[in-house]
């Protein structure tokens, strides 16, 4: 099986032609399709927002897209939080979610009136010296052996994030006493799941904690984030999440606990992968053949292009311009690989992919949501161009190709 590719085969040698790969490619029209996608799946819901995750991929043209859309901005570090700022994005339009987080930034984080997340009851006393605790908290929530799933995180009770159940009644409690007036409760355990029933069940663990805290702590939660961890097919043979049947599920379990007039509570996400994954693809042309234990197949982007497979495996499938979805061409099982001096650098392993000589274009799918920003400069690769093909049809270069300039810029050498 394969995925079709997004762009004809003539547009991607065209835009080759023109830009140096390696390039990122991002498609504008699917950007706001997946975001719409979120505020359909929660229509039903008055507050909701989907916070679009920052480090998924912080490109300020596509935040600009995704707040055209209503999305607000999930942030992790001050330089995501003052990305935000410069494009007018702040108050109630940001979630800062972090961890281990030093004061300056939740400083900055109350300067832009952020909702702010805390990971640990700790950081209560740490945000109110900072000024004083703002009206509005949030605290993350880790339901720990509750759950037991396989994801990038790992299993609940050894992830570094959150508050255990019994914390959050001390947590909560101890907010109230301090005068914070709203309140809100967020957990994400898992990332890339394709299990619809996860989703739901997260939900419902949710409103049944909000049910609790109110009985025990007298606490009115007024927003629940459900997190992110919504899944990408990144296989062919995969199926994708269906979104809109997840919101209805929710929905059904919202109505259990909440009757939208007095008892009631806004919904939040977090997703960055479902919303720009699938909207961005990696460029880049073979250079180079290899034939020895096995088959190698050099390109010139590398694993400071792509993280991901080197970093856990994960897979991206690869389509072969000209060759895949074509009739006569023979296959042959290849690794792709770079040319860092790691032996990780590699995006697929005994792939099967139409033979290969040098100069192909392949394109690497799915890659618009923790591509490029987890991104590196190790053995002096320099980051690459991102691409953006507009409503219109036309081509945008969103952020160029850095040049050796760029490498050396931070370093302070007399006669360099």
């Amino acid at each position: 099986m394969t995925k079709e590719l997004k762009y004809s085969d003539e547009f991607i040698r065209l835009l080759a032609d023109q830009y140096p790969t390696p390039f990122y490619l991002y498609d504008e029209r699917m950007l706001r399709e997946k975001a719409r996608l979120f505020n359909r799946a929660f229509e039903w819901n008055a507050g909701y927002k989907e916070y679009f995750a920052v480090k998924a991929n912080p490109n300020p043209e596509l935040l600009k897209i995704f707040r055209s859309e209503g999305l607000g901005c999930d942030c992790s570090s001050l330089c995501e939080l003052l990305i935000c700022e410069r494009l007018g994005i702040v108050g109630d339009d940001i979630m800062f979610t972090s961890n281990d987080t030093p004061v300056s930034e939740y400083a900055y984080a109350k300067k832009l009136n952020a909702i702010i997340n805390l990971d640990d009851i700790s950081d209560l006393g740490i945000l109110e010296g900072c000024g004083g605790l703002p009206e509005v908290i949030c605290f993350r929530w880790n339901p720990g052996a509750l759950y037991n799933v396989s994801s990038v995180i790992g299993n609940p009770v050894e992830a570094k994030y959150g508050l255990t159940t019994e914390q959050l009644a001390v947590a909560f409690a101890a907010a109230k006493s301090k005068g914070v007036k709203r309140f809100g409760l967020h957990t994400m355990i898992a990332s890339n799941l394709l299990d619809e029933e996860f989703f739901v069940l997260t939900a419902r663990s949710l409103f049944e904690r909000i049910v609790e805290l109110r009985d025990r702590v007298g606490v009115n939660i007024s927003f629940v984030n459900l997190g992110g961890g919504f899944g990408v097919a990144y296989k062919p043979e995969q199926t994708p999440l269906d979104l809109l049947k997840i919101g209805r599920a929710i929905s059904g379990e919202y109505n259990k606990f909440f009757d939208g007039g007095d008892l009631s509570c806004k919904i939040f996400t977090e997703s960055g992968r479902l919303v720009a994954a699938e909207a961005g693809v990696l460029v880049t042309r073979v250079i180079h053949k290899k034939d020895t234990y096995k088959k190698y197949v050099g390109v010139d982007a590398s694993m400071a292009n792509l993280m991901r497979p080197g970093m856990y495996g994960a897979y991206h499938h690869i389509t072969v311009v000209g060759k895949s979805n074509v009739d006569g061409y023979s296959n042959e099982t290849v690794d792709v690989v770079g040319s860092l001096c790691e032996n990780c650098d590699k995006f697929a392993i005994d792939r099967n992919l139409p033979v290969l000589d040098i100069g192909d274009l392949l394109v690497i799918h799915d890659a618009g949501a923790h591509g490029y920003s987890m991104g590196f400069q190790y053995n002096g690769k320099l980051r690459c161009a991102e691409l953006l093909l507009e409503e219109s049809g036309d081509i945008r270069i969103i952020r160029r190709a850095e040049t050796f300039d760029d490498y050396v810029a931070t370093l302070n050498i007399n006669n360099w």
